[in-house]
């Protein structure tokens, strides 16, 4: 526990067993000022409650990784896909620190030469059976004329990884210059696990049930064909069936970077 730098509990029953008690008190006792926390229950009636735990461990300086998971009901695959999130919460939270040592470790010139590529505007949007997620991108770029090809390169702690597996279809919101900054600005906001990403947003299903962002200013709906793992990301080859522009006159947002080092 001391060695940590996020922790889980997952609450166990209540119990006058003296393991469980010693087990929770030494936790309590090894955990330090600055770690992450997160805690979850299952729904058992006779559980430990989770809230006087959560503060023990924010009155010693924890801070908390994700709000806690308590499961009512029959869990269902967005019970799943909530607490994949939190988990996703928690790598981002325990791997921050490397992260802005890698950011700060590319020379002055490598790094401001790198942020001269330029890329457009994008939302992701997918959704697998009840399970929907979606994701602003701006590292796409057309791979292939035949068939017609694309690739994306998605960020290994993003929520919406799980959803563009090999076989899965998404669908490619292209975002408009000047009348882009809406969705942008909903879609970059920090979303608590399982929460609707789309709520406040005007949509239509495709053909292969993702979102339609209606605002955006065209949509390609895509099937994930292959991946391939670079570093930090997956380069993830779509192939397009279909698709539509909403207005012809207008032109993609572009997305222009200063460093190379973040997005």
């Amino acid at each position: 526990v001391g060695r940590c730098t996020g922790l889980v509990v997952g609450m166990p029953p209540a119990s006058s067993n003296s393991t469980i008690q010693a087990a929770l008190s030494t936790v309590l006792g090894s955990a330090k000022e600055k770690q992450a926390i997160g805690i979850f229950e299952t729904g058992g009636g006779d559980d430990e409650p989770t809230y006087p735990i959560l503060n023990k461990f924010r009155a010693l300086g924890l801070n908390i990784a994700f709000p806690v998971i308590e499961i009512r009901e029959t869990p269902t695959a967005n019970t799943y896909k909530k607490c994949e999130e939190a988990g996703t919460d928690l790598g981002q939270w325990v791997t921050r620190d490397k992260s802005i040592k890698t950011m700060k470790s590319l020379g002055a010139d490598l790094d401001k030469a790198l942020g001269r590529i330029s890329g457009g505007l994008y939302i992701i949007t997918a959704k697998k059976d009840d399970v929907s997620s979606a994701m602003l991108a701006s590292w796409v770029s057309q791979a292939s004329f035949k068939p017609l090809g694309f690739s994306i390169a998605v960020a290994k702690d993003r929520a919406i990884e799980s959803l563009m597996q090999v076989g899965d279809r998404f669908v490619l919101n292209i975002l408009e210059e000047g009348n882009y900054q809406p969705l942008m600005k909903h879609f970059l906001k920090r979303f608590a696990p399982g929460a609707d990403r789309f709520q406040g947003v005007k949509t239509q299903p495709a053909e292969n049930g993702a979102p339609i962002l209606t605002d955006a200013l065209a949509y390609v709906e895509c099937e994930v064909v292959s991946r391939m793992d670079c570093g930090d990301h997956w380069a993830v080859y779509s192939t397009a069936y279909a698709g539509r522009v909403s207005n012809p006159d207008a032109m993609t947002a572009v997305h222009h970077r200063k460093v190379g080092n973040h997005y």
